[in-house]
């Protein structure tokens, strides 16, 4: 049951985040007077729909998207200079001008959308990936200050009971006790002080365990209502050496680095801790700068991606996924059976994930490119460009920005767009990126 609320909290909130996109395209579309006839999501056949006022609302079978028809998006060819390119590209202009104009009745030209101003259409297009960011802050907010994230505490989860060996994660007849078993720490206990210091983390107390290798150490716990005091002496410990990011270090040899460290056998009860207001803004901006890199690699990732599929690489835990593989991770956590792991720490990780789908959304269709939004946007912003270089001169207001003419390179994009699918859902089926 906890799977399928995992599940249903996703696909709901992707059907909604994409609806609310729309919606911020359609919403100023509407006030500033523009005729927008059509409001869908999904794409394929039509499942359902109404007709309220001039604009047909409604869902369409594949819920991979949505989309709002706004009346008047490509100019007529008297409105703009003419098109003197041949081939290919000139038949797509042409074509793409004709399909807009025959959609349009005769009282709709005064309320098509290249007669706004350039900040109002700039307004219209840039509203849907901006709605997408504020979801993604109020997830991450709701997420991080109402349930918080899983940190260490000073409270004893566990004690080990030996020393094991390099490299070994179970106990044998051979390994000594765990200095904290034969300290006398108990499971509960709450760890105050460590060699007469105060300390207020997990990592402070480790850390002067980890220098105090065959070392008595004095330390204070509560235990209950009673303070107990006891000493430990860390074991000498041959460990791994692991950089920040977690890979693990090799020397010149290629052989792995070891260190030598102080160990006691105690593992920290770990607890979600609310976070401050501000750190769904600052998650936010981490993330964003992470999307940012990463679509800025896209070619990379794409090769990569092939190599993977082709067994020649491991695949990269942090490279881009498709539908495909947010699915999987998305199935990873809802599958996860594990003690501890509840029903709304696991809602807290799908809404978390849904959180990241909406920044990837806003930084993705934030590209200055058509067919995205941020093509849109770009085209509006060079339309006041001319406007203001216009007025400066004394000359009369240019036409609108002929999007027609972007339309052969939009093809073009779009063509990109489904080999990248393409290869990432292939790589997400054979070489796929899981959960951990």
């Amino acid at each position: 049951m906890e799977s399928v609320i995992g599940w249903l909290i996703l696909l709901i909130g992707l059907l909604l985040s994409v609806g609310a996109h729309e919606l911020g395209h359609l919403i100023p579309a509407k006030i500033f007077g523009t005729k927008v006839s059509e409001y869908f999501i999904g794409f394929g056949p039509k499942l359902w729909s109404t007709k309220r006022g001039e604009t047909e609302y409604g869902v369409k079978a594949l819920p991979v998207g949505g989309y709002v028809r706004i009346v008047g998006m490509i100019p007529p060819a008297e409105a703009v200079p003419a098109v003197k390119i041949g081939g290919w590209p000139g038949r797509t202009i042409r074509e793409t001008r004709e399909s807009a104009m025959a959609e349009m009745q005769p009282e709709d030209h005064e309320r098509a959308f290249y007669q706004l101003s350039w900040w109002r259409k700039a307004i219209v297009m840039a509203s849907g990936t901006l709605v997408n960011l504020v979801l993604a802050v109020l997830i991450f907010t709701a997420v991080l200050t109402g349930v918080g994230t899983p940190q260490t505490t000073l409270t004893v989860a566990a004690v080990a009971e030996c020393v094991p060996a390099l490299g070994a994660a179970e106990c044998t007849a051979d390994d000594p006790a765990s200095p904290a078993s034969a300290a006398g720490i108990e499971a509960g206990d709450v760890i105050v002080e460590v060699d007469g210091q105060a300390v207020e983390t997990w990592g402070d107390a480790t850390a002067i365990i980890a220098d105090s290798a065959g070392e008595p150490v004095p330390l204070t716990l509560e235990r209950g209502d009673e303070t107990v005091t006891t000493t430990l002496t860390p074991a000498q410990r041959e460990t791994y050496v692991y950089a920040e990011d977690g890979t693990q270090q090799l020397g010149e040899d290629g052989e792995p680095l070891t260190q030598t460290v102080g160990y006691a056998g105690l593992l920290s009860e770990v607890r979600n801790v609310p976070q401050p207001i501000t750190a769904g803004v600052e998650l936010t901006w981490e993330y964003a700068t992470a999307s940012v890199q990463l679509i800025a690699t896209l070619p990379s990732q794409l090769y990569h991606a092939t190599l993977a599929i082709l067994g020649l690489e491991e695949r990269d835990a942090t490279g881009a996924v498709s539908v495909v593989g947010v699915g999987r991770i998305a199935g990873d956590i809802a599958s996860i059976d594990a003690d501890g792991y509840s029903l709304l720490e696991r809602s807290a990780d799908m809404l978390m994930l849904l959180g990241g789908l909406n920044l990837a959304l806003f930084v993705f269709n934030l590209i200055p490119l058509a067919p995205l939004d941020g093509g849109h946007v770009v085209t509006a912003l060079w339309q006041g460009v001319k406007n203001g270089w216009a007025r400066l001169r004394g000359l009369p207001r240019p036409g609108p920005v002929d999007i027609a003419r972007m339309m052969p390179f939009a093809y073009v994009m779009f063509g990109f767009l489904i080999l990248m699918a393409g290869v990432l859902i292939i790589a997400d089926i054979v070489a796929p990126i899981t959960f951990a």
